[in-house]
């Protein structure tokens, strides 16, 4: 084909591929002129022609795209951000959460309303762990049955705490107790503790090497003498105490049911000493009681005579000593005082 006056046409120029690929996603040829920029928008941040050239460099994210192009992104963009919206709101509504305004920041999450203690680190006001001066004001033998069945803590000085349930008393009713250090209202240094308040403990030392414990009751000259116990915590340190103190049999291992069966056995497991006369079992931070705990069932008690005061008269006879029942932590099981109890149990119905 020819032109008029001339030569021969030019043949059309090849198309690019991928111009027509780039041109039909939306997005500009790299030879393709930007789009000027609207009215009244500011150049700052946006595009902008330059003088010099055919082309304008954009430094904004939309560098280079033109006005169609850039609305399709950003309607996608928010359509996206709608549904994650959606989603987040669902998920928040879903978990019973409450959904933050869109239009108000989330700085974190708010702020607690005050210390929260914990159910399993307190105890109700009404049933305090550990026991108070009015559960030692009441006489001597009220108070040796009291005391079966509820725990003596023991805290060393590097934080350990040795525990037993307390399963044998005897109680010593004060001067007229011929086999009581108070026998005929006599006071001494010695037995001061057992003239004090109710809950003070009165130790006193037998054989020029071991102790005993007992805490005063309601009554002058009045006491508790702590028997034996079921030990509950801290095994071990308990087992070491009474291999170092005991005398005699020092190669053999001590059985669990030996280590408080017996009033100066407590005391050398227990880790008590003379140290701790006088003082107040309400109130140390070394030594006090604790009630047993809840759901504990009433222990069986045998009224039995009291051990090793055979030069008291008749008071060596009086069934003045309590224990549990069938407990194996019993220092002396006395089998006729159980018949006995028995008996009458059986004639209560």
């Amino acid at each position: 084909m020819s032109r008029m006056g001339g030569g021969p046409l030019a043949p059309p120029p090849r198309a690019d591929p991928r111009r027509a690929r780039r041109h039909c996603a939306g997005l500009p040829s790299s030879r393709a002129q930007a789009p000027a920029a609207l009215p009244g928008s500011p150049r700052r941040g946006g595009w902008a022609p330059r003088a010099g050239g055919p082309h304008a460099r954009n430094p904004g994210p939309s560098r280079g795209m033109p006005a169609r192009g850039a609305g399709q992104l950003s309607r996608r963009m928010g359509q996206k951000k709608q549904r994650l919206l959606e989603a987040r709101r669902h998920q928040s509504l879903t978990d019973g959460a409450q959904m933050p305004s869109t239009m108000e920041p989330c700085l974190g999450p708010p702020a607690a309303l005050g210390p929260q203690r914990s159910i399993y680190f307190s105890s109700p006001k009404s049933h305090p762990a550990q026991l108070g001066s009015e559960f030692f004001d009441q006489p001597a033998v009220p108070l040796a049955r009291a005391f079966l069945g509820q725990v003596l803590v023991r805290r060393l000085d590097d934080g350990t705490e040795l525990r037993g349930r307390i399963v044998e008393t005897e109680a010593y009713l004060g001067p007229e107790d011929a086999a009581a250090h108070s026998r005929g209202g006599r006071q001494t240094p010695r037995n001061r503790g057992m003239f004090m308040k109710p809950g003070t403990l009165y130790v006193y030392i037998i054989y020029g090497m071991y102790f005993c414990m007992n805490v005063s009751s309601r009554g002058d000259g009045a006491c508790v003498l702590l028997r034996a116990l079921e030990p509950l915590g801290g095994l071990e340190t308990m087992r070491q105490l009474r291999s170092t103190l005991r005398k005699g049999a020092a190669g053999r291992a001590l059985r669990d049911r030996e280590l408080c069966s017996g009033p100066s056995k407590l005391c050398q497991a227990m880790a008590i000493d003379k140290s701790f006369d006088q003082r107040d079992l309400a109130k140390d931070e070394a030594v006090w009681l604790e009630r047993s705990p809840p759901g504990s069932r009433e222990p069986a008690v045998v009224a039995a005579a009291r051990v090793g005061i055979g030069q008291a008269g008749e008071w060596a006879q009086k069934p003045l000593r309590f224990y549990v029942q069938g407990s194996p932590w019993v220092s002396v099981v006395d089998r006729a005082a159980e018949r006995n109890s028995q008996a009458c149990s059986d004639k209560a119905f």
